[in-house]
């Protein structure tokens, strides 16, 4: 496939490249093999090429290329509570609403018609790849990878470990932390068989949900588990004040060292949040390569602080984007790039008007649209080291396909078009999505 048209992808975390209107190569491994520039030698020659194979697609005036978003914390068994109950307190949510929801998936009926939803919901909102959290269920996990696998989304899933019954309801608990090893590599096998004979881009990842809700043997456990089977991570960690001083008052270190103490900080991992860590914390992050989930929507109702992207950055520490549904409410990345500018500009400004201006806020937190796109693309990416998130060859053909509403009205310099995409698009202006090259979505009656 050959596409033609006008294309932004991220450079860094403070840059972002404009084609106008390249030719944009795709082999049939579902890599991005060339872009071709007007300027060069065999422009017309593989247009022209491309045009009688019929394998060229034209992208209409005012439509961009972007690459496709990557979400690195979503909890999909709790896509039917999106946006219910976030005015609760972080534990008081989970245990009346959270928990109580992600047991009825002891029901693979139930896990089948939501996921089934779900899926296309996020590749609808442009979101290519997912890292998921699932529950404690062995057999409504296979339905997420099914679902990822039907539908062409890149998913990396979870089976979920929460054994401390100090920490969680008798009716929604993983037995004990044998119990929590042996399922989860059974969990990891049937995964990587469902990859290989659905050749579907489905990976397994350990996943104790988080340190309160987990024994010291079941995170030892699952630490040795990852490193035999060199499989990504996933948890949480310094997500609230509660999150942060549990760790404290129950193991006399700071979270993120017991995640580290048991093996589960390393260059794989992924740990969602962070707003509550420390300065040594990011400089250990920095260390084992651990690379930070943004979750800047889901912070604002349970994070208690704004995370410190800038900082984070600066420190060579690896920060991606997640929309954490559902303690984030919407499946957008759009939006949830659009609040972690506002939550950086309110950290820099402070938000307790009795204080003094100058000590008020934190210099240096303000980020750009340009970073937030790098969040939800390359910053995703290489959190996951994946070959994706730039439209550049040699990486993975991920792409939206996306429409400027506003272009008749508005600035059309490239500068002014990208902020408005990054600020204005919705699903009903996601023409199309691709991940690996093949067309997962498509608006329904649009014909380009």
């Amino acid at each position: 496939m050959v596409f033609q048209g006008a294309s932004f992808s991220p450079q860094d975390a403070y840059h972002v490249h404009f084609e106008s209107n390249a030719l944009l190569t795709v082999d049939h491994t579902g890599l991005i093999d060339r872009l071709i520039r007007p300027s060069d030698a065999d422009y017309t020659s593989v247009r022209q090429a491309a045009q009688a194979a019929d394998i060229l697609q034209i992208l209409p005036a005012h439509t961009y290329l972007l690459p496709g978003f990557i979400d690195l914390h979503v909890h999909a068994p709790q896509w039917p509570q999106a946006g219910l109950a976030l005015d609760r307190p972080l534990n008081d949510w989970l245990n009346t609403h959270t928990f109580p929801l992600e047991a009825r998936y002891a029901d693979s009926q139930f896990a089948h018609r939501v996921y089934q939803h779900l899926i296309p919901e996020l590749l609808a909102n442009g979101t290519t790849t997912v890292l998921y959290f699932g529950t404690i269920h062995h057999d409504a996990n296979l339905e997420l990878a099914r679902a990822c696998a039907d539908y062409g989304q890149r998913g990396y899933i979870g089976q979920v470990v929460m054994d401390n019954p100090d920490q969680t309801p008798a009716t929604y608990r993983t037995p004990s932390a044998t119990d929590a090893i042996n399922g989860t590599e059974k969990f990891v096998m049937a995964v990587q068989a469902l990859a290989k004979q659905r050749h579907a881009a489905v990976t397994p990842v350990i996943t104790p949900r988080f340190v309160p809700s987990c024994t010291p043997a079941a995170l030892a456990g699952l630490g040795q588990l990852a490193q035999r089977y060199d499989l990504p991570i996933q948890s949480h960690c310094s997500e609230s004040t509660w999150e942060d001083q549990y760790a404290q008052e129950h193991f006399h270190r700071r979270d993120a060292e017991v995640l580290d103490h048991f093996g589960l900080l390393t260059s794989r991992s992924v740990m969602a949040h962070g707003t509550q860590l420390s300065t040594s914390d990011l400089d250990l992050f920095h260390q084992r390569q651990t690379a930070v989930a943004h979750c800047p929507i889901s912070n604002a109702y349970f994070g208690n602080a704004v995370f410190p992207v800038n900082q984070a950055l600066h420190r060579d520490v690896k920060v991606g984007l997640g929309s954490d549904l559902s303690g984030g409410f919407t499946p957008s990345l759009y939006r949830n790039l659009q609040q972690a500018v506002m939550a950086s500009q309110m950290r820099q400004d402070g938000v307790d008007a009795a204080q003094v201006a100058d000590k008020r806020g934190v210099k240096d937190s303000r980020i750009s649209a340009t970073t937030a796109f790098y969040l939800a693309t390359k910053g995703g990416a290489t959190s996951l080291h994946l070959q994706a998130g730039q439209l550049i060859p040699s990486y993975t053909a991920d792409f939206q396909i996306v429409h400027d509403r506003y272009a008749t009205l508005m600035p059309n310099d490239a500068g002014s078009i990208f902020e408005r995409l990054m600020y204005h698009t919705t699903p009903a202006d996601i023409k199309a999505v691709y991940v690996r090259g093949q067309r997962v979505h498509h608006l329904k009656g649009d014909h380009n």
